[in-house]
This record gives C-alpha cells, structure tokens and sequence, in this order.
C-alpha cells in the first residue's frame, strides 16, 4: 500500500513546466507520481518522455488520447488529424524508443492508497481515454461514467479537461490535478497530492510570459510562437473551457 501519490497530467509537451512541478517539495516527497496522459502533443513532446522515464520507479505513466493518436500517427495510421500540424510535426519526432513506451503504457491502473483504499486512475473516463465529464456534469451522467467500477473503488482520479477539481458523486470522490503544461481558468502548473486520506490540489505558479520565451526558445516546432502566444500567454478561460466541452457533455 502506498503511503502518497502525487498525480500529474496533460502535460502536453511543456517541459519547463513539467520541471516545476517536479521541484516541488510535496511531489518530490511522494511515494509515487502518476502521470495521467496526455504526455506528449506539444512543442517539446520527447523531451517530456524522456524527462519522464528519467524517474525510474518513481512513476506510473498512463496513455491518454493524445499520446495514443500521435503513436498510432507516427506508424502511418490515419487517426483523422492530418489536418493538425501539432500533431502531423509530433508524430514525426517519436523514436522506436518512445513508440515501445507508448505501446506499453497502460489507459488505466487502480492502486492501493493508505486513507484511500482501491484508487483509480484513468486519463478521461474509466470507460474511454476521450470522454468528457467535468465537476457539473449531471449525476446521473456521473453514475452511468462510474458503473462499471468495481464497488470497493471509491477514489477515481482523471485529467484530460485541464480544470482541477473534487467531486463526490454516489459515495465516490472523483479527483482531477488540472493540467501541468495547458491549464485552463489560471495561470501556473497543476498538480495534486492524495495523502493519509486528504487531497491536496497544488499549482506551482509560473509566469506566462517566461515560460512562453523558454518553450520557444528550446523547442523547433514549427510556427511555435504563434502555438505559445495563443496556449501559454493567452490560454481559454475555465468558463469558456467548460462552454466548448459543453456539447461532448451531452448539453
């Protein structure tokens, strides 16, 4: 049984961020980092695989659907996003190494968490790596994401939306650490900490506008200020975040 997990997620590629988060005392002290998807689909994608796999034991990497799309991109296989430069350029750079981490890394595991018991972690849904729920989707929607878990798995914790949030929802507490490289509603990197029955959500502060220059000034990606000055200097509101994912919310 471990003691603490710190959970990480969507990333996307923003290294400097990741370091950030990696330097902070509360998740530097955890037992185990989970990182739940979403690794890669940004400016400096293998750089962030391999700062990942760095870390040996120390953490627990989960694939979520951009790490999936853009391997199975990477190997010539048509996943509908030719028209998606970010994705096209990404694929590109993935070496046989990183392919075989990709086709390894697991959409979900459960572990044993003290004060938690059987805890799950998934990148979206337990039932699909793109399914969008979010902290107001209606419980009955809830309910119906959540069925198929075994009764004794009470903790459930997802990225993939970039907002961090608890939810208890039917007797299950539902935990999302937000996004570490693409947050939406607050500048900074997200993160949190499930320690002796508590959830800690953590954000690590960073300026935009820094860590803007230092992305595009270490990464080759094509026509990556423009992709900095609209993600990272500019980046949707949590509001307008929830509006878009409205529709795949079933609203």
């Amino acid at each position: 049984m471990l003691s603490s997990v710190a959970v990480l997620s969507d990333i996307h590629g923003v290294l400097p961020a990741l370091e950030r988060v990696l330097s902070e005392p509360a998740v530097a002290e955890a037992e185990l980092i989970v990182v739940t998807g979403d690794h890669i689909r940004g400016p400096q994608p293998t750089q962030v695989l391999d700062r990942l796999t760095s870390l040996k034991d120390k953490t627990a990497l989960i694939r979520g659907n951009a790490d999936r799309e853009v391997l199975h991109m990477s190997r010539g296989l048509d996943v509908g996003l030719a028209d998606d430069p970010l994705s096209v350029w990404g694929a590109q750079q993935l070496h046989s190494e990183h392919q075989q981490l990709l086709d390894t890394m697991p959409e979900q595991i459960t572990l044993e968490i003290d004060g938690f018991g059987p805890t799950h972690f998934c990148h979206a849904t337990p039932r699909n790596d793109e399914e969008v729920i979010l902290v107001d989707s209606r419980p009955d929607r809830w309910v119906e994401v959540l069925a198929d878990l075994p009764d004794e798995v009470r903790t459930v914790v997802c990225g993939h939306t970039h907002m961090p949030f608890l939810r208890l929802i039917d007797g299950r507490l539902v935990v999302n650490p937000g996004s570490v490289g693409l947050p939406y509603g607050r500048t900074g990197a997200h993160w949190a900490v499930l320690s002796g029955g508590t959830v800690s959500l953590g954000r690590s502060p960073i300026d935009p506008d820094l860590l803007a220059d230092e992305v595009v000034a270490h990464s080759d990606m094509p026509a990556v200020s423009q992709w900095a000055e609209e993600h990272l200097r500019n980046p949707p509101s949590d509001l307008d975040a929830i509006k878009a994912f409205g529709p795949r919310d079933g609203r």
